[in-house]
């Protein structure tokens, strides 16, 4: 496993495991399944609503807490100073840790205009210990910027949909020359015909992977972070076995010029859900 050192000195594995859309009642076994493939960072969410079996598989894997690396977010519903302190507890208390690794603020909601009052209770939280670092996820250049330049703490990763079809090159190099970790959710596309892609696989018969294991090395070698999803057993050990080989520059390029600005989720800037 390679690791990401975040700008607070914070080390991240630079592979994990995310568990959106996984139900509560099958978390704890495909979370479990992945630690026994040697995933050490997991990522969940409030609005996943399986913190709980996320939890449960932490507790009964018997792992040192310091070996592992938890991430959650909060809720666009809780956003605001006391409400964010208020949904941090319960995420907690949902996960039965003491702290997290790493806590994002999940979508910024610049229509509702608190993401500012909100990081500031993030800030405290981490003061005091409770999470080993914070950060944000779909935020733009426009919303970082605003949120360094009104409350000097630079956030230490934002996680972002991005995969071959969208690159996010303008938001790479801010987050480049600001400090801040790039990570990527959605890495293969949700499924959508991003892996059938004609272009993947001469790439992936010259390695001898598969296409999914190409496009998750691309992340890897673009030096961000990235958390693929799934809850079969195979795949699970099929995506974080890609650390055994490399892609050369013809690759990369190949692989980069894939990128044609489509996004599969919302888009961060009218995204309002949870208001």
């Amino acid at each position: 496993m390679q690791n990401v050192t975040l700008n607070n000195g914070v080390v991240m594995p630079q592979l994990g495991f995310g568990v959106w859309q996984v139900p509560d009642d099958e978390a704890q076994t495909a979370v479990t399944t992945a630690l026994q493939a040697g995933y050490r960072s997991i990522d969940t969410a409030r609005i996943y609503d399986n913190e709980a079996g996320v939890g449960r598989a932490i507790a009964a894997a018997g792992l040192p807490r310091e070996e592992l690396f938890v991430t959650t977010k909060l809720w666009n519903s809780d956003q605001g100073h006391d409400a964010t302190l208020r949904a941090f507890d319960a995420g907690l208390d949902r996960l039965g840790l003491d702290h997290v690794d790493l806590y994002l603020m999940h979508w910024p909601m610049p229509g509702v205009g608190k993401y500012v009052e909100t990081w500031q209770a993030m800030e405290k939280i981490y003061a005091d210990g409770r999470a080993r670092a914070i950060g944000v996820s779909n935020f733009t250049v426009e919303t970082l910027t605003r949120l360094i330049g009104e409350t000097g703490v630079v956030p230490a990763v934002n996680q972002i949909e991005l995969h071959p079809y969208l690159a996010q090159n303008g938001l790479r190099a801010f987050h480049d020359e600001h400090g801040i970790a790039t990570e990527d959710w959605s890495p293969l596309g949700q499924g959508k015909g991003l892996l059938d892609d004609p272009a993947l696989k001469p790439i992936a018969g010259k390695h001898g992977r598969t296409a999914a294991q190409v496009v998750l090395r691309w992340h890897l070698q673009l030096g961000n972070i990235v958390i693929p999803k799934s809850v079969t057993p195979s795949r699970i050990e099929e995506n974080i076995d890609v650390f055994g080989f490399e892609l050369d520059a013809a690759d990369m390029r190949a692989i980069g010029e894939l990128d044609n600005g489509t996004r599969f989720g919302p888009d961060p800037e009218t995204f309002a859900a949870g208001a």
